[in-house]
């Protein structure tokens, strides 16, 4: 029996299949990026109303950033914010007739889960070197390390488990709703959905910083220097 959380792939780009989820993802990133470079290719002191939104999601992103991880935001807004941006427009994209959002499929998921699993250690390492991050697992003792290990891996799973389950669900709902009703009933259920979307793409981007800030750590504040008084 076939699972229902199968896909069949659309056409073969030699011997790798291409589903819906992929299709719809470029297509994402091809907008995304597009409307990015036509905000900013003439930017100005007197912004106009798309620079100025570009300004406050921007500004929002690194206050975010700076109220977690304590730390210079710049960087990590790149990866912290095209995630954001990227889970959030994949999620409303179910409003498009006959697109399901490419969240709404672990494989998705599971890329995304990698892509912060992969930035955390890469930060940890560079933050604290080779010896340095090692030593975190075994925090605060050594018989911590396979439980610390385990974690590691298990709250991989858990972002995946969280988007996926909440955004499967709501298309399920949403789509069984308006096979028995009709077009007009199920649309206070997609303007839940459309919240749904934005708060799970923001706790998905805080987990983000919250396991790239663990592994960073705290970095100590540059003292100011002192002044020494000179004698007469």
């Amino acid at each position: 029996m076939k699972s229902p959380l199968a896909l069949d792939p659309l056409f073969n780009a030699g011997p790798v299949p291409i589903t819906m989820p992929v299709i719809v993802t470029w297509a994402i990133m091809i907008v995304v990026v597009g409307l990015a470079f036509l905000a900013t290719r003439r930017l100005s002191l007197q912004p106009s109303r798309s620079q100025a939104a570009l300004e406050v999601l921007v500004a929002a992103i690194d206050g975010q950033i700076q109220d977690t991880m304590q730390v210079d935001p710049r960087p990590y807004r790149a990866l912290i914010g095209s995630i954001f941006i990227y889970v959030l427009v994949a999620n409303w994209s179910s409003l498009i007739p006959g697109i399901e959002p490419p969240t709404a499929h672990i494989e998705t998921d599971a890329a995304l889960s990698l892509v912060v699993l992969g930035a955390t250690i890469f930060y940890g390492l560079r933050a604290r070197g080779v010896a340095g991050y090692l030593k975190t697992f075994a925090e605060p003792s050594w018989v911590m390390i396979p439980l610390n290990i385990i974690e590691q891996i298990t709250r991989t799973f858990s972002l995946i488990v969280r988007l996926f389950g909440n955004i499967m669900s709501g298309v399920f709902v949403v789509g069984i709703v308006l096979s028995l009703a009709g077009l007009l009933v199920p649309i206070p259920l997609m303007a839940l959905d459309l919240l749904t979307g934005a708060v799970q793409a923001y706790i998905f981007a805080v987990l983000a910083t919250v396991f790239i800030g663990a592994a960073v750590g705290e970095r100590p504040k540059a003292s100011p220097p002192s002044k020494e008084k000179s004698r007469p």
